[in-house]
């Protein structure tokens, strides 16, 4: 019995082996397309297909696969697009994505731009920049702590009160700096640039010169009865024929006062008798 069914047993799976071989065949010749040459081909296609698009480019064009819905199409372009880098070599340019959190990118292993939450340092994308590095939030780089620099300090100035470098014995001085680079947010601050000190000199009258300009400088002018701006001159010849009145004034006041004393105090007069 067992003799009998093996024949059968043999022709049974030779049969299923030949329907399963064959099935995937006639699907290949349903798929299979032939490509186009020429202007069958959208811009830029050296050779396409209905349903894989550019299968190559023309010279100095990139191949790049774009996906529209679940499947994915050969396109031609000048130049790679943003999140891709361009490869050439003599037999096709390529465009290859760039590493999921690069935004743009000059090749595999070097970032230009990154994608949001990334800070670029030296060509790489990274969430939390290194030490002696901080965030910049406006370009998404790492950018190196800069701390202030300030210029040495310069020679104190002259002891002077006022204004003034003479007539005084005790004043003040004082020394500056430039400030040669501001820091940057997380940067050392700058310190003070500017001190004063007290000083303390040996008192001298000042010139003669010094005097005078001091005296022009205090000139001031008034303003007279009459409307009209008066100068410091003015006033004091004004004051010198106020002061001749004044003298006359007290002239006259004297001699009355005189006269009234003479009335109070007659001279006797002298009596002559007869002979």
């Amino acid at each position: 019995m067992q003799v009998r069914l093996f024949p059968w047993v043999f022709i049974t799976l030779n049969c299923l082996d030949y329907i399963c071989s064959e099935q995937p065949l006639r699907g290949r010749r349903q798929r299979r397309i032939h490509p186009y040459v020429g202007q069958g081909c959208p811009g830029g296609c050296e050779t396409c297909s209905d349903y894989n698009g550019c299968n190559t480019c023309k010279p100095r064009l990139f191949f790049v696969l774009q996906r529209i819905g679940m499947r994915q199409i050969g396109v031609c372009l000048p130049s790679c697009p943003s999140g891709y880098y361009g490869t050439r070599s003599p037999v096709i340019n390529n465009c290859t994505k760039c590493k999921s959190d690069c935004e743009t990118c000059f090749n595999r292993n070097f970032c230009t731009k990154c994608k949001s939450g990334f800070y670029l340092h030296s060509g790489k994308c990274l969430d939390r920049c290194p030490e002696g590095f901080e965030q910049n939030n406006h370009n998404m780089e790492c950018s190196n702590i800069v701390h202030c620099t300030v210029d040495e300090w310069s020679p104190w100035s002259p002891c002077s009160k006022r204004g003034k470098t003479c007539g005084f014995k005790r004043g003040n001085e004082t020394r500056i700096r430039e400030i040669l680079q501001h820091p940057t947010l997380h940067g050392n601050p700058c310190p003070p640039t500017r001190e004063t000190r007290r000083c303390i000199v040996q008192r001298k009258n000042c010139p003669k010169g010094e005097k005078g300009r001091r005296g022009r400088e205090r000139k001031k002018k008034k303003l007279g009865k009459d409307g009209r701006l008066e100068t410091r001159e003015e006033n004091k010849e004004k004051g010198s024929r106020q002061e001749s009145r004044e003298d006359l004034e007290h002239q006259e006041k004297r001699e009355q006062k005189k006269r009234r004393s003479q009335n109070k105090h007659p001279k006797p007069t002298a009596i002559i008798t007869g002979l």
